[in-house]
């Protein structure tokens, strides 16, 4: 009897006619830490086995990955979710690209066939698009969601917080200062 290895990988063109050409960004929660440090990008997948290659395939393909995850049951029908995380920072953009470059020689896409959905937006995808609309520091994704979180309660009535905290610079300045 004779031993053969087993070798269940993917090959070129495996993921032919099962994505979908869209990421989504920061539509779910991150597992790994805060959202105000975490990325959150996931793409639909037809099958949950091209989902687990593809989840294996991120993990052991990028070191600026985090975790990538798939969906514990359909999304809808025929529909899987796989999640990838990465620190918030301004080479997501780049990295990203280089994924979805990377992605050409599993499917028919080339990067130009790839939009981008953030905030309920679609917009093809691109580094220059990528860094105008997700912000790209934990610093830069709090202002933007505190000053929105607090035009609501302005809105509202409602008295507004300070969601994030100041640097240690800008606290001692302050307390210096008496403010």
């Amino acid at each position: 009897m004779t031993q053969q290895t087993l070798s269940e990988a993917l090959a070129y063109k495996d993921l032919e006619g099962m994505m979908k050409p869209t990421i989504h960004v920061d539509e779910f929660a991150a597992k790994m830490g805060d959202d105000d440090e975490i990325i959150v990008v996931s793409f639909f997948v037809k099958d949950t086995n091209a989902a687990r290659d593809l989840v294996d395939w991120f993990e052991k393909g990028y070191d600026f990955i985090m975790d990538a995850d798939q969906s514990p049951g359909e999304i809808k029908p025929g529909r899987f979710l796989v999640y990838v995380e990465m620190r918030r920072r301004t080479s997501a953009a780049r990295n990203i690209e280089r994924m979805l470059d990377d992605l050409s020689t599993l499917t028919e896409y080339n990067v130009d066939d790839w939009r981008m959905h953030y905030e309920g937006e679609t917009h093809p995808f691109s580094q220059e698009v990528f860094e105008r609309f997700v912000p790209l520091s934990p610093a830069q994704y709090r202002k933007e969601k505190e000053t929105n979180l607090n035009e609501m309660r302005t809105a509202a009535g409602i008295p507004e917080k300070q969601i994030f905290k100041r640097e240690k610079d800008i606290r001692e300045l302050q307390n210096a200062a008496g403010i």
